[in-house]
């Protein structure tokens, strides 16, 4: 039976581009985007959830989030929540409400976030990486079992390898615009 799973490998390396655009649009760019919260944990009820379990998160302006927390108790726990994950924000409590002011980015701080979707890329290069040595080293077990042929394996070795280029070449075009969306706000 062989090893080699195209649509798996395709699926895994999909997997490393869907990781690495979730992670970029955590990283703030100076505009208010609520996806700049999910990192956030909050500890509630003796756990600790994802900030979106225990509140609605808002961008009503430009510049501005909003945090609307479900339970008047858990108020004190979001802040400190959002202080933890590092963010940079300062919150305001008015009520149950929990407004974050976006400040803008300063040039230093933008270098900095400008290296961190770089690096960011480069993990997800990384994972789809692996995953080509992964179907390499399986088609290479085919073939010393005999079920495919050494020139089959050349060839679906070709295929793996353009699978590769094209998800880094993915992975390359939305760090590059992420690093450029960072650098021009």
């Amino acid at each position: 039976m062989a090893k080699y799973d195209k649509s798996d490998i395709e699926r895994r390396m999909a997997g490393a581009v869907e990781a690495l655009k979730s992670d970029l649009s955590g990283l703030r760019t100076g505009r208010a985007n609520v996806t700049l919260l999910d990192p956030v944990m909050v500890e509630v009820y003796g756990a600790l959830m994802p900030l979106n379990q225990v509140a609605t998160v808002s961008a009503p302006e430009p510049r501005l989030l909003s945090v609307q927390v479900w339970d008047k108790g858990n108020v004190v726990q979001v802040e400190k929540g959002i202080a933890k994950a590092g963010l940079g924000l300062n919150p305001m409590t008015d009520g149950q409400n929990v407004r974050l002011p976006i400040p803008d980015l300063t040039e230093e701080r933008r270098k900095e976030l400008s290296k961190l979707a770089g690096q960011y890329g480069e993990k997800a290069k990384i994972a789809a990486r692996n995953v080509r040595r992964d179907a390499m080293e399986s088609l290479k077990d085919d073939e010393k079992a005999k079920e495919i042929s050494e020139d089959e394996r050349k060839r679906l070795e070709d295929e793996v390898q353009k699978m590769t280029d094209k998800y880094v070449g993915e992975i390359d075009a939305a760090s590059e615009h992420k690093e450029k969306e960072i650098m021009t706000q």
